[in-house]
């Protein structure tokens, strides 16, 4: 059946939706493909999670890198802070001259109990600023340290998360395409088989007016060719929704066009078949992701266990301090400059068991990712189990559904030939229309049936490319 037939078919089927559309996207299977993979929205969120994931990753970084702050003061006291101090000048001048024997008038010493007087003392100037910078380096951290090395497994995961994406994408746009592809075909059969019956109809009518058929005749003519408009109505619809679905798969615009340019046959259907000889379970991106992950708790594990060695840290500091009477521009203004530099160890002691806790959970963590590798290894074997035995009966109905199309075909048109020499009713080629028609159907469905099964299995091999 030659593609340009099934290109002009399918224009003239769906040619409301053409003349509305933004754009015509001529595609072949991997075109779809291809194209799903840049327009799908689920994509581009993974897209920008691996994104993200790197903006975190350099966050990581930073807190290796050295860390510079500054910071810079003014205020104006508008009353002075002040404090009581003893004002012990009396009582000091009454004890020199009692040391030293000075007598008053009448001979007597010079003794007085002077009390203990205060005043108020203010060691604060109106005005005062401050400005400092501090370096601080961070020199040794388990958790900053080990946070450095998961860099590259949470972005291989990032990776792994797309791919399993990309992969579920391909199968939905696989599957979606060949459905649009096999009713189109089966479309074609279908339009076939109303002409030769319209035909039939004809000749009958024909026959009818030179009275050699009854009324009877075209009515038994007319039942058949009314169910074939009825089926080709239905897959034109079939083919509109399955379209409106391909476009969804793949990301296309409801409004474009779509042309689609492979053909399927059985012969199509039989080349590049599965092998499970060259299976391994790390084709399976599920595999490969659940693997990542486990590196990354694995990691994870690693930072618990660590996170009671001590924090060391270094620092340099410089500050400069003014104080005035006026304005601290004013040359009046003094000027007091300190440094400093130093190292800071954290030594965590006990805190209630939080680390232990913490490393068990971390381990538990560890044994769930390895049960779930386990369990999806059980998985993707059901998986191949299941998927070589459809695909395998696939195989055998869509051969015997192949040649009993063709058995069809050879006699309807042997009976035709009967006919058309006089040595057959119109009934018996009504009959092996509707044989042919039965066929079609059957035979497409096997199409179908076999296609899902093979991509199914391609995918559980982890051969779906």
């Amino acid at each position: 059946m030659k593609i340009t037939k099934l290109i002009a078919l399918t224009l003239t089927v769906l040619s409301y939706t053409a003349t509305q559309a933004q754009q015509v996207y001529s595609l072949s299977v991997a075109d779809a493909v291809n194209l799903a993979f840049k327009n799908v929205i689920s994509l581009k969120n993974l897209e920008l999670d691996y994104k993200i994931q790197t903006q975190v990753n350099k966050q990581i970084e930073a807190s290796a890198y050295p860390k510079i702050s500054a910071d810079a003061g003014l205020n104006k006291y508008l009353a002075l802070p002040q404090f009581l101090f003893p004002d012990a000048s009396a009582t000091a001048i009454y004890s020199i001259l009692k040391e030293e024997g000075v007598r008053d008038g009448t001979g007597q010493p010079i003794v007085k109990d002077v009390p203990v007087r205060f005043q108020k003392v203010s060691f604060q100037q109106p005005w005062n600023a401050n400005a400092g910078i501090t370096l601080n380096q961070l020199l040794f951290q388990p958790d900053v340290f080990v946070g450095l090395k998961a860099r590259a497994a949470a972005l291989d995961f990032g990776k792994m998360n797309i791919e399993v994406e990309k992969e579920k994408v391909r199968e939905q746009a696989y599957k979606q395409y060949y459905a649009v592809l096999i009713a189109q075909q089966q479309l074609l059969y279908v339009t076939e088989s109303i002409t030769r019956v319209e035909k039939l109809k004809n000749d009958v009518e024909q026959l009818y007016k030179n009275g050699f058929r009854e009324k009877l005749d075209i009515d038994k003519v007319q039942v058949p060719l009314n169910n074939l408009i009825t089926t080709q109505n239905l897959l034109s619809n079939a083919i509109m929704l399955n379209l409106a679905s391909l476009k969804f798969a793949i990301g296309v615009p409801q409004a474009d066009s779509i042309i689609l340019t492979d053909v399927l046959t059985p012969e199509t259907l039989k080349r590049d078949l599965p092998n499970p000889a060259t299976f391994n379970y790390n084709n399976r991106v599920e595999i490969q992701l659940l693997a990542t992950a486990r590196k990354l708790q694995t990691l994870d594990l690693q930072r618990q266990k660590l996170s009671n060695l001590p924090t060391l840290a270094g620092f340099i500091n410089y500050q400069a301090q003014g104080q005035g009477q006026k304005f601290i521009t004013n040359p009046n203004t003094f000027w007091l400059r300190t440094s400093l530099v130093g190292l800071q160890l954290s030594v965590p002691i006990f805190n209630g068991f939080l680390r232990k806790h913490k490393v068990n959970e971390a381990a538990y963590k560890l044994a769930k990712v390895d049960n779930s590798i386990a369990q999806i290894k059980q998985v993707i074997d059901l998986e191949q189990t299941l998927n070589k035995n459809i695909f395998t009966n696939a195989l055998l109905n869509i051969t015997i559904q192949e040649r009993n199309l063709a058995l069809a075909n050879s006699i309807y048109n042997s009976t035709k030939k009967k006919y058309e020499q006089g040595l057959a009713a119109s009934f018996e080629l009504l009959q092996d229309q509707n044989n042919i028609t039965d066929a079609q159907s059957k035979y497409f469905d096997a199409l179908y049936q076999a296609t899902v099964a093979k991509i199914s299995y391609q995918r559980a091999l982890g051969q779906l490319k």
